[in-house]
C-alpha cells in the first residue's frame, strides 16, 4: 500500500471546488481514506467519519482529528511556486483554509498505530463557513480533540465565541409637531447606547482572550420624516470570552438595557435564529497534556512551540469543555495581507510537513 503523501493529497484537492457543493470533494475524501484500508462512511449530517484503534467502549483514551471541506468566495485558481525544480507554495482556494490542515491531519491520521485501549477518529465536517450543521450533529465523547485550521503552527488553547442579536426599542407613534405626545423610540438609543458602553466594565479580563466586545452594526428605525418613530432596530456584535454563554449574555444584556432607558420604552433582545448553537467561547488548560506535547512536537518539526490564543471562531467550540486546541499550517494573514478568504490564498508546502510530522509525533505519544 502506498505511504500517504499529504502534498500530492493537496495538490489534488484544492482545485476540487467545494464552495457552492462539499460532494465532489467529500468523494475524493473517502476515496484516499479507502485507498489507504481505512473504511471510511458519510452520516446523515455529512459528516466524512473513519476510525482506527480500539472499539469506543473499550477505549481509554480515544482522540479526534477534525477539520472542514468546505470553502468560501472568492475564486482563486490552483497554481505552484517553485524553486530549483521543487515546489514550495501552493495557491487556491481552500489552500490554506483548510485543504492544507487536512492534509496534515490525514498524515497523522493514516500513520497511527493506536495501542490496544485507545481510538483515534477522523471527522471531517461539510459546512463550517456556513452554519456547522456537521459538527452539530457530532456526538463522539471523546477524550480531546485537535481542529485543524491555519495557525502557523502555533497550538491554539483558547478563542472568542460571536453572538449576533437585535435589540428592539418599541414606543408609540405621534405628529412631529406634538412630540410628547408620543414615545419615541429612536430617542431611546441614546440611554441604550450608554448601556452597551458600560455593559462590560465591571467584568475582568480573561487570562487568554482578554476582554471580551460589545459592537453596535446596523440600526434601522422610523417609517417618515415628520413622525415620532415607534420603533428601532440596533443589531449587535458580540466577541464573548469564557464563561458566558450566549443564553446568558442574551438576558443579562437586556435586562441591562432595560433598567437605562425610560419605563415607556419597550425593550427587546433576540439572538439571531440560526439552525446550529452559536460557535461559543472555548479555553483549554495551557497545561494539558494534549497542549504540552503537541505544542514540543511542533517545535521538533520546525515551528515555534508556541501556545497562543486563535483570533477566529471555530467549531473547536462544539467540542469543549473537552480539551480542544487548534493547529495546522498556513496563515490567516500575513504582512502583505489577509491570507484566508482572500484572493491570494496560499499555503507553504514546507509548512505542512512539518505540520504532518508535529501532528504524527504527538498522536504517538499520546495514543501510539
Amino acid at each position: 500500500m502506498a505511504v500517504f503523501d499529504p502534498i500530492a493529497f493537496l495538490e489534488a484537492s484544492v482545485p476540487i471546488a467545494s464552495d457552492e457543493d462539499v460532494g465532489e470533494m467529500r468523494e475524493f475524501l473517502v476515496e484516499t481514506l479507502e485507498s489507504h484500508g481505512v473504511d471510511a462512511r458519510v452520516d446523515d449530517a455529512g459528516n466524512t467519519l473513519a476510525a482506527t484503534g480500539a472499539a469506543p467502549a473499550d477505549a481509554d483514551t480515544h482522540l479526534v482529528f477534525n477539520t472542514h471541506i468546505d470553502t468560501v468566495s472568492p475564486h482563486v485558481p490552483f497554481s505552484r511556486e517553485t524553486a530549483d525544480g521543487e515546489t514550495t507554495r501552493i495557491h487556491g482556494r481552500g489552500s490554506c483554509d483548510a485543504k492544507g490542515p487536512l492534509a496534515a491531519l490525514l498524515a497523522a491520521f493514516l500513520a497511527v498505530d493506536p495501542r490496544d485501549d485507545a481510538r483515534v477518529t477522523l471527522a471531517v465536517t461539510p459546512d463550517e463557513e456556513r452554519l456547522s450543521t456537521g459538527a452539530a450533529a457530532l456526538d463522539l465523547d471523546a477524550d480531546c480533540y485537535v481542529v485543524g485550521e491555519p495557525t502557523d503552527l502555533d497550538v491554539c488553547t483558547a478563542a472568542k465565541g460571536r453572538f449576533q442579536g437585535t435589540l428592539t426599542l418599541t414606543g408609540s407613534a405621534a405628529h412631529a409637531a406634538e412630540p410628547d405626545s408620543g414615545v419615541n423610540a429612536v430617542a431611546g438609543l441614546e440611554a441604550a447606547l450608554a448601556a452597551i458602553r458600560r455593559f462590560d466594565d465591571d467584568r475582568d479580563s480573561h487570562p487568554q482572550l482578554g476582554a471580551a466586545t460589545l459592537t453596535p452594526t446596523t440600526v434601522t428605525g422610523g417609517d417618515a420624516t415628520n413622525q415620532i418613530p415607534a420603533r428601532c432596530d440596533l443589531v449587535l456584535d458580540r466577541r464573548s470570552v469564557p464563561p458566558e454563554t450566549a443564553e446568558g449574555f442574551r438576558s443579562e444584556f437586556e435586562a441591562a438595557v432595560r433598567d437605562a432607558v425610560a419605563d415607556e420604552v419597550g425593550v427587546d433582545f433576540a439572538l439571531t435564529d440560526r439552525e446550529t448553537p452559536f460557535l461559543e467561547a472555548f479555553a483549554t488548560d495551557a497545561d494539558h497534556e494534549l497542549v504540552r506535547t503537541l505544542a514540543a512536537a511542533a517545535e521538533r518539526a520546525g515551528g515555534s512551540g508556541a501556545i497562543r490564543p486563535f483570533t477566529a471562531a471555530t467549531e473547536a467550540s462544539y467540542f469543549s469543555p473537552a480539551p480542544v486546541v487548534v493547529f495546522g499550517p498556513g496563515v490567516l494573514a500575513d504582512d502583505a495581507g489577509a491570507v484566508a478568504h482572500a484572493e491570494r490564498e496560499y499555503v507553504d508546502v514546507e509548512d505542512v510537513e512539518r505540520a504532518a510530522a508535529a501532528l504524527a509525533d504527538a498522536t504517538e505519544q499520546l495514543v501510539g
